[in-house]
């Protein structure tokens, strides 16, 4: 897999890659929803937002992830972000995590075109044979998001992480594997063809 950078466009919004100019419209589409006050997400908070920003990139500079902005393609606003990490190159698999959106870009076709494109990546070009999801145990509507797009529990990291605030996480962990790709991509086609046809334009 070769992490040089790269933008991935479709309809709705563009991946592209996350830097220090960003900043300001991260800030903002966490501010949408205050979203750092869910505890179980990671989303920056105005007070960590440069923190949060200076660790992704020093992940990317260590070619341990490769984190994105979601802009939106109607009016060009920021309105999340998400990343590969837990990249493992050897064993040609990934995660994709850190994902979060702007309250007003959630339920709608934006994740899953973002989900579509990012696995189209992975698969087709990195030739990944896993991609993976995590996500945490009190963390249901990520779970039910994550189920969506059609991966499989694999099962549960009993007290996986230390969270800041002292809480041990246990994490639930899913995947799609490059053959169940195909099929895969044709269910998050349909899902994203479904809401075109919803809210056209």
């Amino acid at each position: 897999m070769h992490l040089a950078e790269f933008t991935l466009k479709g309809q709705h919004l563009s991946l592209e890659p996350l830097e220090q100019q960003h900043l300001s419209g991260i800030q903002a589409a966490a501010a949408d929803g205050e979203l750092w006050k869910l505890f179980f997400t990671s989303v920056p908070s105005p007070e960590n937002s440069q923190d949060w920003l200076n660790l992704a990139l020093t992940m990317k500079e260590q070619q341990k992830a490769l984190p994105f902005i979601v802009r939106d393609n109607r009016n060009g606003e920021i309105v999340g972000s998400t990343r590969y990490c837990n990249i493992e190159h050897s064993h040609k698999r990934l995660e994709i995590g850190y994902t979060w959106y702007a309250s007003h870009a959630q339920r709608t076709a934006i994740n899953t075109e973002a989900k579509l494109l990012l696995m189209t990546h992975a698969f087709e070009v990195f030739e990944c044979n896993a991609v993976e999801f995590r996500t945490d145990w009190l963390n249901r509507r990520s779970q039910a998001a994550i189920e969506r797009l059609g991966a499989k529990r694999d099962g549960v990291l009993r007290s996986h992480i230390i969270l800041p605030d002292g809480r041990v996480r246990d994490t639930v962990i899913y995947s799609i594997l490059r053959h169940e790709w195909p099929g895969v991509k044709i269910n998050l086609q349909f899902m994203l063809n479904r809401a075109r046809e919803v809210c056209p334009g």
